[in-house]
């Protein structure tokens, strides 16, 4: 049995993706109608048969730690667990971490009382499958000190990545952290060819590490100034001579660093047959277990729609859309290019009657388009909201405008009649 051991990196505050982590941390977005971003690197963990997982964070971390308590319980006679590392102060350091490294430097002491040779080094923002079994099987082959998950992509990708060079071995011989377009030349690895038939001459570092324990404590007692795997890390160990492997992946993966990547990630799993598979009996995604009613439907259009338990749906027309959890769409209602978060609870009629508010839920006779509504929003009737990339970036109380997509954000109000975008 290969003894393994994973850090999911919950990243730092997540500014490009606001206001969705205005109040979460990026692993706790909402994704897919019912999961959560964090629910991807566990599943693909729980799948690969490795069940002892850290999730190392820092910030918004509170709605993170209740859905992975809620979520990830093993039974007392696994030695299994989802455990969260949140920054701390301990004797040896007083500061928040500095950079991926460093978020693992700072964790490390808790893993001494789990027996372990490899650590497995993962994002929280990622979506993806992947057997890491095969990967630390490769990793073992290749007698690598460190594995780098690497990615083909094409030249107008490849400056928001690490790239390396890659010998036909498959060991690293160079990397360079973001490189600039003019220098890009220098930078083609030897891929197979139907990658070359793309234009995918570039391989590009995921952000998926296993190392060898003894290798990366080596790392952190002989560098205790670096704090970055892609800017320290990595060239240094490549410089030093080190085992460095590359592992190819062949599958999707999409990084969701941005508003319009998770925008697109998400539409795109209303694909007729979508790259990211959550049909598929080997690779299933775990989320909560909220024993929800199903969801009661009244005489709508549909076409291209993911919709997620627990939600009542009165509209005229939902189109290549999201509907999350216990979503309430009114009569008349049509939704469009669009990803609806849902709600975090249900009101009954009493409660509306009596609070004066706003029904939670999007009203009546509205019009959604390429946009996204956080969670607990309450939309009142006649409202129109349609993103478009003629739409400057902008913020206000209630909304935000970026790559031209409208994101509502979580717990506002839109009062009825409201035109927000084109046509306002």
């Amino acid at each position: 049995m290969i003894k393994m051991i994973s850090l999911i990196l919950g990243g730092g505050a997540g500014t490009r993706l606001a206001p969705l982590t205005s109040e979460r941390s990026k692993p706790a977005v909402p994704i897919g109608g019912k999961y959560r971003l964090i629910d991807i690197p566990i599943s693909n963990c729980l799948n690969s048969g490795v069940r002892r997982m850290f999730v190392v964070t820092q910030y918004n971390s509170a709605s993170l730690n209740q859905h992975i308590k809620n979520t990830y319980n093993f039974d007392m006679f696994s030695h299994g667990f989802v455990d969260i590392l949140a920054a701390e102060q301990t004797p040896n350091s007083d500061k928040w971490f500095q950079g991926t490294a460093d978020a693992v430097r700072q964790s490390l002491h808790h893993l001494k009382r789990h027996l372990h040779d490899y650590i497995l080094i993962l994002s929280g923002d990622q979506l993806y499958q992947m057997n890491f079994a095969e990967l630390a099987e490769y990793h073992i082959e290749k007698e690598a000190d460190l594995t780098i998950a690497t990615i083909p992509v094409i030249d107008k990708d490849a400056p928001g990545f690490g790239i390396m060079k890659v010998n036909e071995q498959g060991y690293i011989e160079d990397f360079i952290e973001k490189p600039k377009p003019e220098v890009l030349g220098e930078w083609q690895s030897h891929v197979e060819e139907k990658y070359k038939n793309q234009g995918r001459h570039y391989l590009a570092s995921m952000g998926i590490y296993i190392f060898n324990k003894a290798f990366l404590h080596k790392l952190f007692d002989e560098y205790p100034e670096a704090t970055d795997f892609g800017k320290d890390f990595i060239p240094i160990a490549i410089k030093q001579g080190s085992r460095v492997a590359s592992f190819a992946f062949d599958g999707y993966w999409t990084d969701i660093g941005t508003i319009r990547s998770f925008y697109e990630a998400n539409i795109a799993l209303t694909d007729n047959i979508p790259e990211f598979n959550l049909f598929d009996n080997d690779k299933t995604v775990y989320t909560r277990p909220r024993l929800l009613a199903p969801s009661k439907i009244f005489g709508t259009w549909f076409n291209q729609a993911v919709i997620a338990e627990g939600c009542i749906i009165h509209a005229k027309k939902i189109e290549r859309s999201i509907v999350g959890i216990r979503s309430r769409i009114g009569d008349g209602t049509e939704i469009s290019n669009a990803i609806i978060m849902g709600n975090d609870s249900y009101e009954t009629i009493e409660e509306m009657q009596k609070s004066g508010k706003l029904a939670m839920g999007i009203g009546e006779n509205c019009n959604i388009r390429n946009a996204i509504i956080d969670k607990d929003v309450r939309i009142g009737n006649n409202v129109n909201i349609h993103g478009s990339i003629a739409l400057a970036d902008g913020e206000t109380d209630t909304y935000v405008i970026k790559d031209g997509i409208i994101v509502v954000k979580k717990g506002v109000t839109i009062e009825p009649g409201t035109r927000i975008g084109l046509g306002a």
